[in-house]
Order: C-alpha cells, then sequence, then structure tokens
C-alpha cells in the first residue's frame, strides 16, 4: 500500500504539458478556422444589401447580426450564412431597418452647407444623393444627416434627386419630402429663381405632389443715380422684358436732357404689378434734382438728393407719391440745392440759351400741354431765373409752319403763356415775365423736314 501510495501523488505533474500542448493545438488549428468562416460568410454577403453587418465565429458556431431592408432579404441573408461550408450553426441576430411613418427626407441650406435629412432607403441611395448634391452645388459643403429607413415612397430617388436640382436655387431655405407630399420655403437665389423651381417642380414623378411653396423671391431692385460731375445717368437692376427695358432707356434719354443714360439694366421676371408706372414718373423726379438717386425695392421707392429750388422739393415731397398705382410707397428724402452765386443779366441770357440749345420744352401735339419729360429741364430754367432776379423775361413761342398762320400764332402765345405760368406757380415773381407769340414767322431750319419742323417748335427766353 505504501508503494501505490507514493505513484500516485507523483503521476499528475507529467499530465500539466500535456494538457498544454492540447490546448496550443486546438487554438493554433481553431484560429485561423474561425477566420476562415468568417471570411467565407462575408463574401457570402458581398452581393446582399445590408446595415450594422457583424460576423463573429466561435468555432463552427457563427453569430450574425445586421439590419435588413425587407423580411425576404433577411431571410436570404442568413440562409446565404447558413450555406457556408464548415458553418454548423448560425445564431441569427438579424432584425428589418426601423420603419418610417411618414417617411420624411429633407435637403436645408444655410449660410454655408446644405445637410441632407431625414431618412433614406438604401445606403446606395444615399450614396447618389450625396453625390448629386456636391455636383450640383458647386463645392458648398453638403453634410449627411440621412439615416436608413424602410418605407420610402416609389420613386423616391427620383423625386429627390429633383428636389436636390431646386435646394441648389435657394439662397437659403428647405425643401421637405414626406411620403409623397413636397414643401418648400426659404429665398430664390436669383430673380426668376421661385418661377424656375415652381415650373421644375411640375416635372415631379406620377403620384407626387406640393403641399407648400413658400419659396420667395428676392427683392427686385431697380436703381438710377444721376452724377452732376461725370453729367451721366447710370441705370442698374432689373426690368420686366426686352420691351419694356427699350422703352425705359428711351423715356430716360428723354427726361435727362444733358446726362449721358449707361444702361447697365437686365431683363427679369418677378417685377412688381404697377412697375412702369411708378418707375416713369419716379424718373421724372430724378431729373428735376441735381444730384440723386432712385431706388426701387420692390414696391417700395426712395428718392434722395438735392432740388434746385424750395418749390420743387416740396412738389416732389408731396406729389410723387399719389402718382403711383395702388400699394406702393414712397420714402421722399429731398433737400435744396444751396443757391447758386447772382449773375448779371448777360450771363443769364447766356445760361438759358445754352439750356435751350440742349432740350426743348415739348408739348402735346397740337395743344399748350407741357409734357411731363420737360420738368427737369424747365427746373434748370427756374434754377437761371432765380440766379437773376433784377432781370425782366420774355418767354416766346415758335410753331413750324404747318397749318394756317392765324391757328399757329394762336398756339404759339398759348405755348408761351403756359411755360410763364409754370414759372410763377414755382414762386417767380409774375411782374418779371410776359409771354410772346410769333408763330412760324421766325424759323431757325426748313419746314421741309420732320427734323427741321422740330428744331422751329421752340420756346426762347430773352432777357430784357
Amino acid at each position: 500500500m505504501r508503494v501505490l501510495n507514493r505513484w500516485s501523488g507523483k503521476w499528475w505533474p507529467g499530465v500539466i504539458p500535456l494538457v498544454i500542448l492540447w490546448a496550443f493545438a486546438a487554438w493554433t488549428t481553431t484560429a485561423p478556422l474561425e477566420a476562415d468562416l468568417a471570411q467565407r460568410s462575408t463574401t457570402a454577403l458581398k452581393d446582399t444589401v445590408l446595415d450594422k453587418r457583424r460576423i463573429a465565429v466561435a468555432g463552427r458556431d457563427v453569430t450574425f447580426a445586421a439590419e435588413a431592408f425587407s423580411e425576404e432579404g433577411r431571410q436570404s441573408a442568413v440562409a446565404s450564412v447558413e450555406a457556408v461550408p464548415g458553418v454548423r450553426l448560425v445564431n441569427d441576430e438579424t432584425r428589418l431597418v426601423p420603419e418610417a411613418k411618414p417617411f420624411v427626407w429633407s435637403a436645408e441650406r444655410d449660410v454655408v452647407r446644405v445637410t441632407l435629412g431625414g431618412s433614406s432607403p438604401l445606403p446606395s441611395s444615399k450614396s447618389k444623393l450625396m453625390e448629386a448634391a456636391r455636383a450640383m452645388l458647386g463645392g458648398v459643403e453638403v453634410s449627411d444627416r440621412m439615416n436608413l429607413a424602410r418605407g420610402a415612397p416609389q420613386r423616391f430617388d427620383a423625386a429627390a434627386l429633383l428636389l436636390l436640382d431646386q435646394i441648389a436655387k435657394l439662397k437659403d431655405g428647405k425643401i421637405t419630402l414626406s411620403d409623397n407630399k413636397v414643401t418648400l420655403s426659404g429665398m430664390a437665389r436669383e430673380l426668376g429663381g421661385r418661377e424656375a423651381i415652381a415650373a421644375a417642380l411640375k416635372n415631379l414623378p406620377e403620384g407626387y405632389s406640393v403641399a407648400a411653396n413658400d419659396v420667395k423671391a428676392p427683392p427686385y431692385i431697380f436703381q438710377a443715380y444721376k452724377d452732376p460731375v461725370a453729367v451721366t445717368l447710370t441705370l442698374t437692376g432689373y426690368v420686366p422684358d426686352n420691351n419694356a427695358h427699350a422703352a425705359l432707356v428711351a423715356a430716360a434719354g428723354r427726361k435727362f436732357f444733358s446726362e449721358k443714360v449707361v444702361d447697365n439694366l437686365k431683363a427679369s421676371i418677378g417685377a412688381p404689378s404697377g412697375f412702369a408706372a411708378a418707375v416713369l414718373p419716379a424718373l421724372g423726379a430724378l431729373s428735376r434734382l441735381s444730384t440723386g438717386t432712385l431706388v426701387v425695392s420692390d414696391r417700395e421707392v426712395k428718392l434722395s438728393g438735392d432740388a434746385l429750388y424750395e418749390a420743387a422739393a416740396t412738389q416732389i415731397r408731396a406729389g410723387l407719391g399719389k402718382e403711383f398705382p395702388q400699394g406702393w410707397q414712397f420714402k421722399p428724402e429731398i433737400s435744396v440745392k444751396p443757391t447758386a452765386a447772382p449773375v448779371d443779366p448777360t450771363v443769364c441770357q447766356q445760361l438759358f440759351t445754352d439750356l435751350l440749345g440742349k432740350a426743348r420744352i415739348r408739348f402735346e401735339s397740337a395743344k399748350a400741354d407741357i409734357v411731363a419729360d420737360s420738368a427737369g429741364l424747365l427746373d434748370r430754367l427756374i434754377e437761371t431765373a432765380l440766379r437773376c432776379p433784377n432781370a425782366n423775361i420774355e418767354v416766346v413761342g415758335h410753331t413750324d409752319s404747318d397749318g394756317e398762320e392765324p391757328a399757329n400764332q394762336a398756339l404759339s402765345e398759348k405755348r408761351a403763356q403756359a411755360v410763364t405760368d409754370y414759372l410763377v406757380k414755382a414762386g417767380l415773381p409774375a411782374n418779371r415775365f410776359t409771354s410772346t407769340g410769333l408763330g412760324s414767322t421766325q424759323p431757325i431750319a426748313g419746314n421741309d423736314t420732320d427734323q427741321g419742323k422740330a428744331q422751329n417748335r421752340r420756346i426762347d427766353f430773352v432777357v430784357r
């Protein structure tokens, strides 16, 4: 018995190396097996669309976790892993991607970036939308805040891509797709952008519709600046169309008799109703200023500058807004130019002659009604008359030779009197003026051409 006890206490130390060798052999054979099964399981899923995929192998058992985009796709993915040679058991931890109800996707633009948010139906859709956004937005930062969800309406990709094209037309704003309903808000980048977006939305895929379009247009700006130093009138901003453009520039040429018109206008849709009916009289008021700026922003007219005399400033402040269409606002900032130094009658006569050599006081055809385009010239004549307060002035009317001479004589007298009345209404003393009509008796050009006749139809100022 003592011999047996001695051996029984000494055999187990020899077992330890055997256990270590067995564990090492098991590890060196199992690790490559697990890695191989993991690789083959991954390969088996390469054509399967999944999210958050994870594969873990213990021996020949595979734990497979993922989010699938359909029940059919989920079952197919599990079956693909189960079919991998060498796999004994698949521990199925797969589930479906959450379903979004409603399915909402959005694109939002601020000053620095565009953010894509809400849900996307597939990873490929996310990638496609991100690539399209970067291409359409030309270097603008694009942030991906989209998650993946089931429940997208049919033709989602086509609808979202069309809406991305519209976010590129916004200065800021947001476009949201909720199931198949589209809502838009924000400010268009350019004039006409709002209308371009509305037109594009007509091409939404079948079944989609616009629930709300609150995109606003940027202000419709028209500006005119009268520079007495450069002797220019500079027009900038927008006009409704090419016809309005031509008509407005032509009107400016008539109203501003000595300034060169610098035309930097562009035609664009989006003009407010009554645009021409407000801009034309506003230009007429600007022509009466020695220097000034006209800014038309949507339905608001701002006119600032120096009138040539106090009565003109009062007339412009009180009267111009009354000429505008309903809904337009007028904000005048009119001061009065300092009075120029007095001049003697000889200089006064030369100033009148120079002014009337540049332009004619114009009347309605065959009438004594002064055309509004002559307001700027008349104010300059009034300013000159104020500089020679001791001079008496004869206003002389002339006509061309068309018609009977008695009628021409009467018309010339009425026109001279109309100008005299205008001067007196502006505040000049009536006793300084006389009016005379000479009919067609003193032509300065031939009456055989339209150009000659136009020169003969005139008003002269004669300092006495």
